[in-house]
């Protein structure tokens, strides 16, 4: 098998643990690979988990190609409840009644969020305002506009076997919030919702299950083990 080289350089799947930033394992593979050119393909929430591309050398000038592809998700929504966050980050603020929703209900109202939908990011998000991030206003207990974007979901489909708790399968395009989605959809069912896991299992053709885990790479030798570069 052929080495990789700094000076070539690749890319590696990494399984994000919970509770890692996307930067955190930036920041641990670069102190162990002592690449100083290295960075990550589109970012996954701390609470999160999953499937995220490293790129480093000439491999970072793919990043853009690399994170505007689809990407799948697995994960919950918690229905009848909300946070301020849209997620686990912060604390239930509201709980809504669900004694209405039937499984036919779940299902006209998912068809109104497959295809082409228009959504805002979330308050506690990565959007930059004024220079800085929409999650530092946030936590200054700041509320901001933020503007409404276009995304497309070319899969969203549900599983209520363990309800208030969906189980959820998600194809998206890049910039799509799940969080907004959970959001959106509890007020389309005339409740509330938040996500309450997620796991990214997918970006284009690349599959969390040829990823590895943080704790595998130990070293240069490891982390060049697992480096990968495109095919020509």
């Amino acid at each position: 098998m052929k080495e990789i080289t700094t000076q070539e350089g690749g890319f590696l799947l990494i399984d994000k643990p919970i509770r890692w930033t996307s930067f955190d394992v930036v920041k641990k593979l670069r102190n162990i690979s002592r690449i100083k050119k290295i960075g990550h393909a589109g970012t996954l929430d701390p609470l999160a988990t999953g499937l995220l591309i490293i790129c480093y050398g000439k491999y970072t000038k793919k990043i853009e190609s690399m994170q505007a592809q689809e990407k799948g998700y697995i994960g919950s929504f918690e229905l009848g409840k909300t946070t301020p966050s849209f997620d686990l980050e912060t604390a239930i603020d509201n709980e809504y009644p669900i004694d209405h929703i039937t499984p036919q209900f779940l299902e006209e109202k998912l068809e109104l969020f497959r295809g082409d939908i228009k959504q805002t990011p979330p308050q506690f998000s990565a959007v930059k305002v004024n220079g800085k991030r929409a999650y530092e206003h946030a936590r200054k207990g700041k509320k901001i506009e933020l503007k409404i974007r276009d995304t497309h979901i070319s899969k969203f489909e549900v599983d209520h076997s363990s309800f208030p708790t969906l189980k959820f399968k998600i194809q998206c395009a890049k910039g799509t919030y799940i969080r907004s989605l959970a959001r959106d959809f509890g007020f389309a069912i005339d409740s509330g919702a938040y996500m309450s896991s997620l796991t990214r299992t997918s970006i284009g053709d690349y599959l969390l299950s040829d990823a590895v885990q943080i704790s595998d790479i130990r070293d240069t030798e490891d982390f060049f083990k697992f480096a990968r570069q495109l095919s020509s």
